[in-house]
């Protein structure tokens, strides 16, 4: 380029806004809070914009994406005129609810942001995106824009004033906008302006004009009838939280975990998506950009696992009945009767495709919408799968015949194929390799039918399934592990007695959790100290080294937070409580000011990929549930 800066980097330059302040074109990711109404969420910034949305569904496309293009995303802006000395963000306790506080010479603003939500699987149900803003302390005049770009930018849509406020109409979508403040339109976006004394307060709603109920233009949410909402969103958060039956040390990181967790289920099918974002990237101006608003099976068997931990059944029982769906269509072909991932409504086919007419966030092209890994062979699911049904049927509700009969066919699909190279956990695009952990998770599925079968006296051919499942472990001790480098690896050896390539994968720390191994196991003792010597700076964990281990991408990653948390059981079920409890507290530093986290975390502590991740939360709940009882 003509001044010698990459795009990366003038990408994160500031701009002046619409009030004349001056913007950062992107926020940092861990400047960011999380709202949602189980159907879908929105990113609202420390600065109050709204830079990410998608509606109606976590996996539609995006209203507002400044996220990924600060210039042609759109973003809806809501902050004091003038320069704000100093912004923070709290989520109401013990709720989804997040509050915004913008302190200026003038006095104290605070933005409200919520999406309503008033009952469990309510009918009625209506998506709205509601901002309430005050004034807190003293007076301030307050500037809003809100500039939609539907369609990840790509559609046309126009802006019309309304009795009570703005309807944006777009190709396939019709958005409308009440406000007690008056808008006005400016070509495509709606601009206010708007002075407030010490105590007032502006209400927006932006809603589907679908899902309205009658004429948007005459229903106006006044004060009292927000407040009312306010407070029903607040008691449905704390009623579902109340179900939470953690009471240990670390009681406020396991609830905003579940409350993360919860607001990454779309109640109406019981799917549990990874994240609700797509294209946040691995490493700034690198190509490691996914799109993460769909289900893999497992990270949701994780989450499922998570929540069961922490008493919430009625969500493990909904992501089994959208599971038993996706069984019932399971066919074998050659990516087996199951799909890493799936939509929300359960289909598998997700081609992969890139936003080329979007920068990137902070220059990181490209931006990939739908996920390539759809069309990978990772075996490793197919235990996570299992592992998840076991133990919802034994702490939950149980499993039916119907689905009995599914995972038995499927189980008979895996018995011939188990032996098979595949992608692996990592889901690398470098060719299929014959991988530890897939052989380990193969493994734990079929020893969890064997379980199953014994316990419910359920019908299965118990004499092969104890023989492979023998087979596996034999191959997995004699294979995987590396008699000079004393370690467990990442790939296998061709064959028996020729020692394997020492690469390390910080996977194979989950191996007496899912009791393969006992972690008093000398094998397994030392697996932990290569990995700590070789992977772990600091309690931060690498899940491979890409240098020794090809992955097929260019360039680095961040350490993987899963894997943070994975060392800290580690640490704690070979008896090294101390150094554990450490690992875990410097980890929750890691965390944003919200106590969220991105997918992995890099070398100097920013937040990186997708944001927030379930695999991360999920792997916080069970390492500071795990490291309680070790501590009890």
């Amino acid at each position: 380029m003509a001044d010698g800066r990459g795009t990366a980097e003038k990408a994160g330059e500031g701009r002046a806004g619409p009030d004349g302040a001056s913007y950062p074109r992107y926020l940092p990711i861990a400047e960011h809070g999380l709202i949602g109404d189980l159907r879908t969420a929105a990113l609202v910034g420390t600065d109050g914009r709204i830079n990410w949305f998608c509606a109606p569904r976590f996996d539609s496309p995006s209203v507002f994406g400044a996220l990924l293009d600060a210039d042609n995303g759109g973003c809806w802006q809501l902050a004091p005129v003038g320069d704000v000395a100093k912004h923070q963000q709290y989520y109401f306790p013990d709720t989804n609810i997040l509050i915004t506080r913008m302190l200026t010479d003038r006095g104290i603003v605070e933005v409200q942001d919520f999406m309503p939500v008033l009952a469990e699987g309510d009918r009625q149900h209506r998506q709205r995106l509601v901002r309430r803003v005050v004034s807190v302390r003293g007076s301030a005049r307050i500037r809003t824009v809100i500039a939609p770009r539907m369609n990840y930018g790509r559609d046309e849509h126009r802006a019309e004033q309304q009795p009570h406020g703005v309807r944006f109409t777009g190709a396939e979508l019709t958005l409308s906008l009440q406000a007690s403040a008056t808008l006005r339109v400016e070509g495509r976006d709606a601009v206010g302006e708007f002075d407030l004394a010490e105590g007032q307060s502006v209400l927006f709603v932006l809603e589907s004009a679908e899902t309205a109920g009658g004429d948007p233009s005459v229903d106006l949410v006044d004060a009292q009838a927000a407040e009312e909402l306010f407070r029903s969103t607040v008691g449905f958060w704390r009623q579902w939280l109340s179900q939470c039956t953690y009471t240990g040390r670390w009681r406020e990181r396991v609830h905003r975990s579940a409350l993360t967790l919860k607001l990454l289920t779309h109640e109406p099918t019981g799917a549990i998506v990874a994240a609700p974002t797509l294209g946040l990237p691995e490493q700034l101006g690198g190509e490691r950009n996914w799109d993460y608003r769909y289900v893999w099976i497992r990270d949701a068997a994780f989450s499922l696992h998570a929540l069961l931990r922490l008493g919430f059944t009625h969500e493990a029982q909904a992501f089994i009945g959208w599971l038993t769906n996706c069984l019932r269509d399971a066919r074998n072909g050659d990516h087996g009767p199951l799909r890493v991932l799936y939509s929300i409504d359960g289909h598998a086919d997700l081609p992969e495709h890139v936003l080329d007419h979007w920068e990137g966030y902070r220059g990181s092209a490209p931006v990939r919408v739908g996920n390539g890994a759809a069309g990978q062979l990772q075996l490793d699911i197919y235990g996570e799968l299992f592992d998840s049904v076991y133990l919802f049927d034994k702490y939950g509700a149980g499993i039916s015949h119907e689905a009995w009969t599914d995972l038995c066919a499927i189980l008979d699909w895996l018995l011939e194929h188990w032996d098979t190279p595949d992608a692996g956990i990592w889901e690398t695009r470098a060719g299929q390799q014959r991988h530890t952990y897939s052989r380990l998770m193969c493994w734990v599925a079929v020893e969890r039918m064997i379980r199953i079968a014994r316990r419910r006296g359920l019908p299965g051919d118990l004499g092969r399934w104890m023989s492979v499942r023998d087979a596996m472990y034999h191959q997995i001790m004699d294979r995987g592990w590396s008699e000079q480098e004393q370690t467990f690896v990442q790939r296998l050896s061709d064959e028996a007695g020729q020692p394997p390539e020492s690469i390390l994968d910080a996977s194979l720390l989950v191996m007496p959790m899912v009791k393969f191994l006992s972690p008093d196991d000398p094998r397994f003792r030392s697996t932990v100290r290569a990995i700590g010597a070789n992977l772990v700076t600091d309690s931060l964990v690498f899940r491979y080294d890409p240098k020794q281990s090809p992955d097929g991408l260019d360039g680095t990653e961040g350490t993987f937070s899963i894997c943070s948390f994975w060392w800290v059981e580690a640490l704690a079920r070979t008896g090294r409580i101390e150094e554990a409890r450490l690992a875990l507290e410097k980890m929750f530093t890691y965390a944003n000011h919200l106590g969220l986290y991105a997918e992995q975390i890099g070398t100097t502590g920013e937040h990186l990929g997708n944001f927030p991740q379930a695999l991360t939360h999920l792997a916080l709940i069970s390492a500071a549930t795990s490291l309680d009882g070790f501590m009890s």
